[in-house]
């Protein structure tokens, strides 16, 4: 699963990179959201891989912290750009003959940025707190949970979604409509996927569940959604699926 990961990511950057015809700010952002994906699931899968081959969980204090600052960086991008990303769907669908001005190249990398760093202070504030805390010698740490910034890009999310559903409701055509609907298809699926396991694994009390399944929900918010995400964008995309045969130069009709 770390391994499709990681090369489905790859391919959705490889291709919004290298196929001029995916040079708009939808596959933009989607190709920052797939290397956030890469990034989040390598703070901690590969030091779990090695943790099941030498039959040791054992992590130092420093490697702790640092896997926790790095986590919660890129756990909270992947929270804000779902966001971003609709926000990108609310002004194609909502206003688009403001499309090209909201959408520039300048804010489209300023809205990537305010993500890194909102993220990366929020990411550091949470470190600095755990840091101030005193521990015994040996402690096992079920679980740990960032919701300080989750909050805002769900409330923007299901406004942008309540307002795309309303213009798209005015639509008088069905085929209007439809085309409409299905540019927001991929992105809903994720985000549902995103928040739905997030709610699972952050608002189940720990008296009514067993660590073992705490750990299994974990592993498949870290692992199952990163790992989804490129199969559900290019599964529904057909200029995802036609960017690699025109990459090695094979004719797309």
């Amino acid at each position: 699963m770390y391994m499709i990961t990681v090369f489905g990511n790859l391919l959705i950057i490889l291709a919004a990179s290298s196929d001029p015809h995916l040079h708009t700010p939808m596959y933009f952002f989607l190709a920052n959201l797939s290397l956030v994906d890469i990034c989040f699931t390598s703070t901690t899968i590969p030091k779990m891989l090695w943790n099941i081959q030498t039959q040791n969980k054992v992590i130092t204090y420093a490697g702790c912290i640092t896997q926790m600052y790095f986590f919660i960086i890129f756990a909270g991008i992947d929270a804000f750009f779902p966001a971003v990303m609709a926000y990108d769907q609310f002004v194609a669908i909502c206003h688009p003959l403001y499309y090209i001005v909201f959408m520039n190249p300048q804010l489209r990398a300023l809205r990537v940025l305010v993500s890194w760093t909102m993220s990366a202070l929020n990411s550091l504030l949470q470190s600095l707190m755990v840091l101030w805390l005193s521990f015994c010698i040996l402690v096992e740490i079920s679980h740990f949970f960032y919701m300080l910034l989750v909050g805002n890009p769900l409330t923007g999310i299901l406004y942008s979604y309540f307002k795309k559903v309303s213009s798209i409701l005015g639509i008088s055509s069905s085929q209007g409509k439809y085309k409409a609907l299905s540019t927001c298809a991929s992105h809903l699926l994720v985000v549902s996927l995103f928040y739905c396991i997030s709610l699972r694994v952050y608002l189940s009390s720990a008296s009514t569940q067993s660590s073992h399944t705490s750990a299994v929900t974990s592993a498949m918010y870290t692992v199952a959604t990163p790992m989804l995400n490129p199969l559900i964008y290019s599964l529904r995309n057909r200029d995802i699926k036609r960017a690699p045969r025109r990459i090695i130069g094979i004719p797309v009709m």
